[in-house]
């Protein structure tokens, strides 16, 4: 690459990213350990895990702070240093429940930093070189590549040790995060900090902001059912940690040629009846799981991964382009805090809805709400 900022652009997104899929290498270990140690029911798993992820929910006031305090490259390296510490607190110690969804919250909020501040130099640098969608494209092919690791790697740990040897090979890949951050040198601009009401102003006035904000909750949510389905696989299916593992990893390299199409076609393709047409694909597939045995299991993880990640890159790169001048990390972490907001509600509704309506019509129900963002489409420029 004959530039050689973008090229530590490249590298910074990708390596930031790569750790985002490598931190979910417990995350097997911590659902056995929920569902076989202590017994939890799918509902209790499912809220938990949404307790854990609340700091992706406040994202824009960690935008704001990236935007206006430090540098965005300085936050990454902060964020490194307290993941260190989490994950060596999480990996060396038996903790009570309480305090384990407690510090993993912490190694969320952590997480979510590193991961508002790399979003804010890819909206920055991606409009400068009209590169957001390829440089998010690199970005969630390292977050799948990542994932051929968690797959198998986190089904070997569940099977041979416990969710504390995960936390504990993590501390290594921080490290290593640290190089292409030292080598990307991020223009220092001029911090104003007594702009508070300009900028919500800026921000809650702008109406094609808010459109497309209200746009991706309505398209993003929908009532989950995943957790259900990891039970059937585990307790009807009678499959083994390796084989749901294994086959995560064939999902994730689907998700890969997504990714790359999504790199080749990302200035060619129009969003906008792209967005109308996924519409009902996500109804039809949603649907398709009425119909789930170990063989539609597989084939419905290797086609869904391929389509869904080309859909997800292209609503992310939407988003990058519709950031806010000189407010990049602030607006792109709200309209991520949006859909981690309609994602989080669409996991408690789901845990809230299944013992009272059970699988079958959770899932019409699901594919149901996918029409409920068609109204805004049009209105979107």
């Amino acid at each position: 690459m004959k530039n050689k900022k973008l090229f530590w652009i490249f590298a910074l997104s990708s390596a930031v990213y790569f750790t985002q899929g490598i931190e979910g290498l417990p995350g097997q270990g911590l659902f056995y350990y929920f569902k076989e140690a202590l017994h939890f029911p799918a509902e209790k798993i499912m809220f938990l895990g949404s307790l854990a992820t609340f700091a992706w929910m406040v994202k824009p006031l960690l935008g704001y702070i990236i935007d206006h305090f430090f540098t965005k490259r300085c936050w990454i390296f902060i964020s490194l240093g307290l993941d260190i510490i989490f994950v060596l607190f999480l990996g060396l110690i038996q903790m009570p429940v309480v305090f384990l969804v407690l510090l993993l919250a912490a190694n969320s909020a952590s997480t979510a930093f590193r991961d508002v501040a790399a979003d804010g130099i890819m909206c920055v640098e991606g409009k400068n070189y009209q590169a957001t969608g390829r440089i998010q494209s690199i970005q969630w092919i390292s977050v799948l590549v990542a994932g051929l690791f968690t797959g198998i790697g986190g089904a070997f740990i569940a099977q041979n040790w416990d969710y504390r040897v995960g936390f504990l090979c993590l501390v290594p890949v921080y490290l290593l995060v640290a190089l292409p951050a030292y080598f990307y040198k991020e223009e220092r601009v001029e911090k104003n900090y007594s702009s508070l009401l300009v900028d919500l102003k800026r921000l809650f006035s702008d109406r094609k902001l808010l459109i497309i904000g209200l746009f991706i909750f309505l398209y993003k949510y929908a009532p989950s059912f995943g957790t259900p389905l990891t039970f059937i696989q585990r307790d009807t299916f009678k499959w083994g940690k390796m084989w749901i593992g294994s086959l995560g990893t064939i999902s994730v390299v689907c998700g890969v040629i997504g990714a790359i199409l999504y790199y080749r076609f990302s200035q060619k393709i129009n969003m906008k009846k792209w967005l109308f047409y996924s519409v009902f694909l996500g109804a039809l597939t949603t649907l398709s799981y009425l119909y789930y045995t170990p063989l539609t299991a597989v084939v419905y993880d290797i086609v869904y991964s391929l389509l869904g990640m080309f859909i997800f890159i292209m609503v992310m790169d939407f988003m990058a382009r519709h950031s806010v001048k000189g407010l990049e990390a602030t607006s792109f972490a709200l309209l991520c805090s949006i859909n981690n907001l309609s994602v989080s509600a669409g996991n408690l509704s789901g845990a809230f809805l299944l013992p009272h309506i059970g699988l079958k019509w959770l899932i019409v129900l699901s594919a149901l709400t996918s029409f409920l963002c068609l109204p805004l489409i049009r209105k979107i420029e």
